[in-house]
């Protein structure tokens, strides 16, 4: 199931080294890859909210794919390209240096770890070497400032295992370990919680060695009770579609009936309870035993008693009703992953990426997304996006990948969220991300933007990776 396209341009190769600590073979032998991308954040404290553009194939002072991350400064009138800081491991105040293939941006996230009121970004390079080994792994916590993202520390990591930074989570609910980071390695997954510091310090670093092989990582309040839960989504295995789902992993948590290999959380029905979202873009192994044809993703709602292990997930594919297009071999339904309220009426939306689904073109991509319910069944109110809806800027190509990541944020503070979608491998891999913004009922393809890599500074002509690889490396 390794995507043929999934990492050309530099990207290290490797077989998974882990199914024997598993206790079950890993199908794909294609290196890891970081699965999510950070929400946009008020990095400098001016009110607006800066988008957050990785750029994990960029090469930094010659050294190929040593990564970059792009920040795009918000404003009332949305987003500049010349508005803009690229910081790398050769930024001042910035930990590490740049090196060949390190990957800096492969996943980020946002939050205010310090609570001094500026946003803070989480970035990993998962194929960072260090004194731990090569590809061991780095991630670092750029600290905002009324200057912006300019220091930052590292979060350390122990054991070996390897691609520490696969993926990363954040999330403040409150002050010491309400505020919470979260991230995912080869060798498990380690939570840091409060109280953030820009020195570096915090008050708790926990490895989990028992959920092995973590490639998604999220964090969300599923039984409101003020603090943030965890959640482990393993690498694929060889008898699933995808891999294993943990909830609460580091308090002997619970397997869900259901796999995936990208997780999100927000409150879909509105009840207070966040709710858990897997997308699980692979074929089945085993027609009706797991995964569906085109690609799935599950759902499991949040309650009183958190999210249970015995729960069984609502399943959501593009042939549910109300749901854009068919399910088609090949498509990965679920092969990027966003829980967001989108059209402000208070309930999360699922906002999901089919990277591969053809179009007008083969593997030209679309995002969909399913409105949040209070009551009923999900897929009514659908809608979709490709390069091809009008007003969209350029148009669909043969394995362009539009839907390889995809996030929400307000940028131009008007209260209706702008909706953030890349192509990997738009341009021979240079990347594009597109921006549409915030309607009155969601967000709308008319005035939609598309920044390149070149349009924000990053001139090299391939594998540059705007916006981030996502899952491509594996579906």
């Amino acid at each position: 199931m390794v995507n043929r396209r999934g990492l050309r341009g530099g990207w290290r190769t490797g077989a998974l080294v882990v199914a024997a600590v598993m206790g079950a073979a890993l199908l794909s032998a294609a290196p890891a890859v970081a699965v999510h991308g950070a929400v946009p954040g008020d990095f400098n404290g001016d009110g607006y909210r800066d988008a957050v553009l990785p750029a994990p194939g960029a090469n930094v002072a010659g050294k190929a794919g040593a990564g970059a991350v792009v920040v795009l400064y918000g404003s009332k009138s949305g987003l500049s390209a010349s508005r803009r800081a690229i910081i790398t491991q050769n930024t001042a105040g910035i930990p590490g240096t740049a090196e060949p293939h390190d990957g800096f941006g492969g996943a980020t996230a946002t939050a205010d770890l310090n609570r001094d009121g500026y946003a803070d970004l989480v970035v990993s390079a998962p194929y960072e070497d260090t004194a731990r080994g090569r590809d061991a792994g780095e991630v670092t916590v750029l600290w905002g400032s009324k200057k912006g993202l300019t220091s930052g520390t590292d979060l350390p990591e122990s054991d070996a295992g390897g691609y520490y930074g696969l993926d990363v989570a954040a999330l403040s609910t409150g002050p010491g370990a309400k505020t919470e980071v979260l991230v995912a390695g080869y060798g498990g997954s380690m939570r840091f919680t409060g109280p953030f510091s820009s020195r570096g310090t915090f008050g708790e670093a926990v490895a989990n060695r028992d959920t092995p092989s973590v490639g998604s990582v999220a964090l969300g309040d599923f039984d409101r009770n003020g603090s943030p839960d965890e959640v482990a989504v393993t690498l694929r295995l060889s008898d699933l579609s995808g891999g294993e789902v943990y909830v609460d992993p580091f308090h002997d948590g619970a397997q869900q009936k259901g796999n995936g290999l990208i997780a999100a959380t927000g409150d879909i029905n509105g009840d207070g309870y966040a709710d858990l979202v897997t997308g699980d873009p692979d074929e089945p192994d085993q027609a009706g035993v797991d995964g569906v044809l085109g690609g799935r993703v599950l759902v499991w709602y949040g309650s009183a008693h958190g999210i249970t292990r015995d729960a069984r997930p609502v399943q959501l594919t593009q042939n549910t009703s109300g749901v854009p297009g068919a399910s088609e071999k090949g498509d990965g339904f679920g092969g990027a992953l966003a829980v967001a309220d989108l059209n402000r009426d208070g309930l999360a939306d699922i906002v999901i990426g089919s990277p591969n689904e053809d179009t007008a073109k083969a593997d030209a991509g679309q995002v969909t997304i399913i409105p949040g319910r209070r009551t009923g069944a999900l897929g009514g109110g659908a809608y979709a996006f490709t390069q091809d809806t009008a007003h969209v800027p350029g148009g669909s190509e043969t394995e362009d990948d539009f839907g390889t990541t995809v996030a929400v944020g307000d940028i131009n503070k008007d209260g209706r969220p702008e909706l953030f979608v890349s192509a990997a491998a738009e341009d021979n891999f240079t990347g594009a991300v597109w921006v549409f913004p915030g309607g009155n009922a969601g967000p709308t393809a008319k005035g939609s933007r598309m920044f390149t890599a070149p349009s924000v500074g990053l001139p090299q002509k391939d594998s540059t990776l705007l916006g981030g690889n996502g899952l491509l490396g594996v579906i």
